[in-house]
């Protein structure tokens, strides 16, 4: 206990240091969040834009406005939005749920194949179907994420028109009943979690092949064996488990990804969540939603670190932390 202690201690300068660099970048790329306001309007007077400067807090120095922020995140208080006055926090979290519904599912759909898919190569190693598979999965992985959607889109929404292509529900979703609703939220998933999965199905499948190669050359898998044990026992009972410890790793590193959401498959898609609402606060220069998403991303890759570590120990009995 008093290691993970330590853990969550350790990191909160590393936090901090994130969030400088954050801030430091959004203040320093061109344009300003008053831009959008002034800029289509000639009858913008200078001493209206510096007024507008002021109200934002934009006149002060970059290390005021940073201090003024970091005293709110103590409450966690990301600001109001400049974009609509709203708090930055009300408006991530009304995102959040549509973009934990779509990692949670991708997660899991990624985990349902790779993982199989992993042990299976490993078992067929150099076989026709363990290199047929990992040429399939390397040219996934290659496929860039955008146009793959886009494709996926033209096809199954445009030419077959067999599933929408934007948002989370459709227009008359208010009418429907509950069967129809979730049907209706289904089929406007079908397409975001399927480019998700597929360009992510190597990753975890390489991690998971290579880790039950390493472990089905140690003694005790030729003991099992020796014993009379079938493949399946072998497999499931004794190698399985110890290849957790990389799957552990890329899971406890994909926990940002299910708050922070993706930028290029919500936008594409045009799915509510907060991937897309990051994109159009970077757009607008909306530092508050911008800082907030990014203290949270960062705060769950930490997190995320911390419980990968806690899981090795039960993965693992031998890993011990002092």
């Amino acid at each position: 206990m008093y290691y993970f202690i330590k853990r969550i201690i350790s990191s909160i300068p590393i936090l901090i240091g994130i969030t400088v660099i954050t801030f430091f970048i959004m203040h320093i790329t061109p344009g300003k969040p008053t831009d959008s306001i002034t800029d289509m309007n000639m009858k913008v007077t200078a001493e209206a834009k510096e007024r507008l400067q002021q109200l934002y807090g934009l006149d002060k120095p970059f290390y005021v406005q940073y201090a003024d922020w970091l005293k709110r995140l103590v409450v966690f208080d990301f600001g109001n939005s400049f974009k609509d006055s709203r708090p930055a926090r009300d408006k991530i979290f009304e995102r959040l749920p549509a973009t934990i519904l779509l990692n949670v599912l991708s997660l899991f759909f990624i985990c349902l194949i790779s993982i199989p898919l992993g042990i299976y190569c490993a078992i067929k190693k150099d076989s026709f179907a363990d290199k047929s598979i990992t040429i399939l999965l390397f040219i996934s992985y290659s496929v860039p994420s955008f146009w793959l959607a886009l494709m996926f889109m033209i096809l199954f929404g445009v030419q077959l028109g067999w599933l929408p292509i934007s948002g989370l529900v459709s227009f008359d979703f208010d009418t429907m009943n509950i069967f129809e609703k979730v049907f209706d939220v289904s089929k406007h998933l079908i397409l975001p979690v399927a480019v998700s999965v597929i360009v992510s199905l190597a990753t975890l499948s390489r991690y998971t092949r290579s880790g039950m190669l390493e472990v089905l050359k140690q003694d005790y898998i030729k003991t099992a064996y020796a014993k009379g044990l079938t493949e399946k026992q072998v497999i499931f009972k004794h190698a399985l488990k110890n290849t957790l410890l990389p799957m552990i790793t890329i899971i406890g590193l994909s926990i940002p990804g299910l708050i922070g959401g993706s930028f290029i498959f919500e936008t594409i898609f045009s799915y509510p969540g907060i991937g897309r609402l990051g994109y159009e606060a970077v757009m607008a220069r909306d530092y508050p939603i911008v800082m907030g998403i990014a203290t949270l991303t960062a705060i769950l890759t930490l997190l995320g670190n911390i419980i990968a570590d806690i899981l090795y120990t039960y993965a693992d009995p031998r890993i011990k932390y002092k």
